[in-house]
């Protein structure tokens, strides 16, 4: 896709939706990572629900600390892949407690220590948290970034080197967003609601679905 294509995309994304935001509740730092971490193979919607309990009791890392992996588990059992889970979120927290002073690393590569945070949690935490401009890729940007053209690759690091370089540096603080909200909401994967898309005459995808 050429750049004055690209840019016209951003540029209606940002005009539909000034200012996105992830769609995890969350009120600190702290809150953020963990909801992330709950996040892998999970909606954001089951997430919030169990950590509007949870947070309420253990809202720091050494909260967290004292309620332990056990009690932990029965606040996020309903999401997937709880038990693993629980013991990385734990993991982290001791780290986070001795390492760090209780605070989140503002790096890559210090968050990619952490246990239950790869390179896509790391790059959510750094966008929502400080305000860096990384891009997660997760599946809805994947699918996406290949299906529009903004930046095609087989796999999710491929297309996050592709949009670092394609997408223009004013709009790379929200991209993440604009194409997440975009792949959840209007391009999804069965039946894409192409007929809503505000960047639909911009879009390379060769199977439109134009009609309701």
């Amino acid at each position: 896709m050429n750049k004055e294509k690209c840019t016209e995309i951003f540029h209606r994304l940002r005009k539909a939706n000034p200012r996105p935001r992830t769609e995890l509740v969350h009120e600190s730092d702290f809150e953020l990572l963990v909801s992330v971490i709950l996040s892998a193979q999970a909606t954001d919607v089951s997430v919030n629900k169990a950590t509007k309990e949870l947070f309420k009791v253990a809202n720091t890392p050494r909260k967290m600390l004292a309620l332990g992996e056990k009690k932990l588990k029965t606040h996020i059992k309903s999401i997937g892949l709880y038990n693993s889970k629980a013991e990385n979120i734990i993991k982290t927290c001791h780290i986070l407690d001795e390492k760090y002073g209780s605070r989140i690393p503002q790096n890559r590569e210090a968050l990619q220590t952490l246990p239950g945070v790869g390179r896509k949690t790391a790059n959510v935490v750094l966008n929502n948290a400080f305000n860096q401009p990384t891009i997660a890729v997760d599946t809805h940007i994947f699918r996406v970034a290949n299906r529009t053209g903004i930046a095609p690759g087989k796999n999710v690091l491929a297309v996050e080197l592709k949009l670092e370089e394609c997408v223009p540096e004013k709009f790379k603080l929200h991209a993440h967003h604009w194409l997440i909200l975009l792949g959840r909401y209007i391009c999804m994967a069965r039946k894409p609601k192409c007929y809503e898309c505000p960047i639909l005459d911009l879009c390379e995808y060769s199977e439109k679905n134009v009609t309701q």
